[in-house]
């Protein structure tokens, strides 16, 4: 393929409208303007996001970030806590309150995999992480969603 030989696809070229020339065109006059009106004016139209007067959507966001009240805080306990407890004990939020492990729980509890679990214990908790209920199956416990 030489230079010469290039076309354009199909419908890749499109003609420029002209206008305002003469009423055979059926852009005469008004230019497909219509008559008067914000949008006949040079320079008219709105701006973009603009709604008709209603507060538009960027002015009705808040400005930073927001806090959301509907937010679930889990207390957190991380698995080498966890060490303290007798083997085969059955851990709840309730014996970790009251052993002092956590000093209140909020929307519930949440055992995370950080350290290693050296005991075969039974923990009920409102939450696991992925990691935490392998480390504490692979010690030969079981995990129970309260």
């Amino acid at each position: 393929m030489k230079l010469h030989e290039l076309k354009p696809t199909e419908g890749s070229r499109k003609e420029r409208k002209r206008l305002g020339r003469g009423i055979g065109t059926g852009q005469g006059k008004t230019s497909g303007k219509g008559h008067k009106g914000q949008n006949a004016r040079s320079g008219g139209g709105v701006r973009p996001g603009f709604e008709g007067g209603q507060t538009p959507l960027f002015q009705r966001l808040p400005k930073r970030g927001f806090t959301n009240i509907h937010r679930k805080e889990f207390t957190i306990v991380n698995l080498d806590t966890l060490n303290r407890f007798e083997e085969g004990t059955e851990v709840t939020p309730e014996l970790l309150l009251e052993t002092g492990v956590i000093s209140k729980y909020t929307a519930g509890v949440k055992i995370l995999g950080k350290g290693k679990l050296e005991k075969k214990l039974t923990v009920k908790a409102h939450k696991f992480s992925s990691s935490a209920q392998e480390a504490i199956e692979a010690a030969g416990g079981k995990t129970e969603v309260v």
